[in-house]
């Protein structure tokens, strides 16, 4: 049995990419895309169609064209989206865009624009995450949305407060990034390797996946942004890991079994009391992690620029087809 063929066995296995052909070789539960993935995506021949019926889609909605190149960019989410479901049995996740981090009302209207459009392409909520920010106002919108049965996908997770904000608030799915919190450190330690039993990452999500079984949230655990295979099997039996193509591919090279490292058996025993947080409370915890409060900024700037790439790209092919 390869590594990758055990891990499948204790936790849902989700690939981390826009690449639908390496979606259909490892053969993921779910998967995850963000504007850099699809944006390298889109670039390739073999998916020029998805760029074309996405120009044809933004002619249709008129507009100007910042207007013609948001729609671009809605309808190629979708898209990949659709075609990444046709290689999965369960959910991808589309990511709301950055610069709507801090805007409850944007993000609410982006989420669900983005369903209503996969719901025209006969694709079920059901099998929808949609990837917000876990700011106050990200979480404040995911829960109104899982309200109205949008599931989501909170992401730039690494703070505890965070984790316990987004319980409260009934999300679908968190998404912690263990291998952030790790480059974080390793920073800060002066650049020398961390040893995975000392690895923070990993011992962030080991805590936030004991917390929410414990107390019995529906929200699921999905450890991400993992730096080397000894990270994930620290975490094999999370309900979820999403994992880049080039260490899914490690693990399904390597010989090995995996034992589940989490579950809600030891996490019934584990330690720590049930929190509840108001705005202020949360915002406060989250200020007093230094490493959070630096990694969730940076993160929002990265994905906000990675957006805007995929804008600037969106915006040369309406032109392209207006000239045309």
């Amino acid at each position: 049995m390869t590594l990758l063929e055990s891990l499948k066995k204790c936790s849902v296995v989700v690939a981390d990419t826009g690449d639908i052909e390496a979606i259909a070789r490892l053969k993921p539960q779910d998967a995850t895309t963000n504007p850099s993935l699809l944006y390298s995506a889109a670039q390739r021949p073999e998916y020029q169609h998805f760029v074309d019926e996405a120009v044809e889609h933004a002619g249709q909605q008129g507009g100007n064209e910042k207007d013609q190149s948001e729609a671009f960019m809605d309808r190629l989410f979708v898209s990949f989206g659709r075609e990444i479901l046709k290689h999965i049995p369960g959910r991808v996740s589309t990511e709301v865009d950055a610069g709507l981090s801090f805007n409850r009302e944007g993000t609410l209207a982006k989420a669900r624009r983005l369903i209503e459009l996969y719901e025209r392409e006969g694709v079920s909520r059901e099998r929808i995450l949609i990837k917000v920010a876990s700011t106050w106002e990200g979480i404040r919108a995911a829960e109104q949305l899982e309200r109205e049965g949008i599931h989501c996908n909170l992401t730039l997770l690494f703070s505890f407060a965070q984790a316990v904000a987004c319980a409260e608030a009934g999300v679908t799915l968190i998404s912690p990034f263990v291998g952030r919190i790790y480059d974080w450190h390793k920073k800060e330690r002066g650049g020398a390797d961390i040893p995975i039993d000392e690895d923070p990452g990993v011992a962030s999500v080991t805590r936030i996946y004991n917390y929410c079984k414990k107390f019995n949230y529906k929200t699921q655990v999905m450890g991400a942004s993992f730096r080397k295979i000894e990270q994930i099997i620290r975490l094999a039996g999370c309900d979820l890991l999403t994992i880049s193509p080039d260490l899914l591919e490690k693990m399904q090279q390597t010989q090995g079994e995996v034992a589940p490292a989490l579950t809600p058996e030891k996490a019934k025993s584990s330690e720590g009391e049930r929190l509840h947080l108001d705005e202020k409370t949360f915002r406060w915890m989250h200020n007093a992690d230094a490493m959070a409060v630096d990694k969730l900024s940076e993160g929002i700037r990265k994905f906000y620029a990675d957006a805007r790439k995929l804008e600037q790209y969106a915006r040369s092919q309406v032109r392209e087809k207006v000239s045309a």
